[in-house]
């Protein structure tokens, strides 16, 4: 959109410092309600299934969350069957999502609720942040939207319209405060999701769909306002993994349990560069790495550490994301 008018002699009204709260929830919840992407997690306020989403979204893209999701709920339906599970289960499940730290605390989250909360989610937002692995952000938003509290959430597409609302940068506490400040408390969890999902799909990063906006007349900013961070550089780098294959059998290893990264993931072993060709080859990214991956078909020395593995077996171990993806390429998943 092209600049906003500024203010004449004859008396015209400059833009608000922030929206009226009621007439922007009213104009927002309209779009929401006709507009909301039709998500999984959406279709009812389970606070299980909440839960569980709000989870997996964490650093994670919504098309990357919504397969992964359903196949979650399907292994582990309830609180009650996700705290019973055994650890490598659930890793197995999440396996693919990254960040395996989120389901290693989803997993003791759950055997808390079941213990010390008869199996039912906390309903209030201060008793959920005692759980593992639920901070500020995702307690906000299941006691919310499962539960009806009248309380803001702040994530980074939340800041983003924020930003442009006021016309200027606004982080943190300030942040929060505003939110609270626009929220809906007739309906609090579809505002909060109204809002995330305003950031998500019309107020972008770089590109932001004024033309589209429910709320564009009470916008100081126009899409004018550049909020975003630079991202960090990637980095690039070359690894090599061997693919060994016997009597119905794949080799693999286990990480270890103090591995500062995924431990006790299974992976193919990695090996150094050397003149085999490779079977194939493939790009796969980690935070601020990207990886050109080769994979060798060669036999495994006795000596290496690790298990032949039959081939029924291994959809069912914690893969890493990147063992998983080479087994799929290799046609053995």
């Amino acid at each position: 959109m092209g600049q906003a008018k500024k203010s004449s002699k004859t008396g015209a009204n400059p833009r608000p410092a922030l929206p009226d709260s009621a007439g922007f929830a009213t104009r927002l919840l309209a779009w929401y309600d006709r507009h909301a992407r039709p998500l999984p997690w959406r279709e009812n306020h389970d606070p299980y299934r909440v839960w569980v989403s709000e989870i997996m979204l964490q650093q994670t893209r919504v098309a990357a969350v919504t397969t992964h999701y359903q196949l979650f709920l399907k292994s582990f339906p309830t609180v009650q069957k996700l705290a019973r599970a055994r650890g490598p289960s659930v890793l197995a499940v999440w396996s693919g999502l990254g960040y395996y730290r989120r389901a290693r605390m989803l997993h003791a989250a759950a055997k808390m609720v079941v213990k010390k909360y008869q199996g039912k989610l906390p309903a209030g937002s201060k008793e959920l942040r005692a759980l593992p692995g639920i901070g500020r952000y995702t307690a906000a938003a299941i006691a919310s939207i499962a539960h009806g509290e009248k309380i803001a959430v702040v994530d980074g597409n939340v800041e983003r319209v924020l930003s442009r609302l006021k016309g200027k940068s606004i982080d943190g506490e300030a942040a929060w405060q505003a939110a609270q400040d626009l929220l809906d408390e007739a309906r609090p969890g579809d505002f909060n999701q109204a809002m995330m999902e305003l950031g998500a799909t019309v107020c972008l990063p770089q590109q932001p769909r004024c033309l589209l906006c429910p709320v564009s007349p009470f916008c100081r900013a126009r899409g004018e306002l550049a909020v975003e961070k630079k991202a960090p550089s990637q980095r690039k780098r070359e690894i090599r993994y061997a693919l060994a294959r016997r009597n119905g059998h794949v080799f693999l290893v286990q990480r270890k349990e103090d591995e500062s990264l995924m431990p006790g993931m299974w992976e193919l072993p990695e090996v150094p560069r050397n003149g085999t060709a490779p079977l194939l080859s493939l790009r796969h990214s980690i935070t601020v790495t990207d990886y050109t991956v080769r994979v060798v078909e060669m036999p495994i020395p006795e000596q290496e550490r690790g298990r032949w593995i039959a081939l029924s077996r291994v959809g069912a171990l914690p893969l890493t994301g990147l063992a998983r993806k080479i087994l799929r390429r290799a046609e053995i998943l």
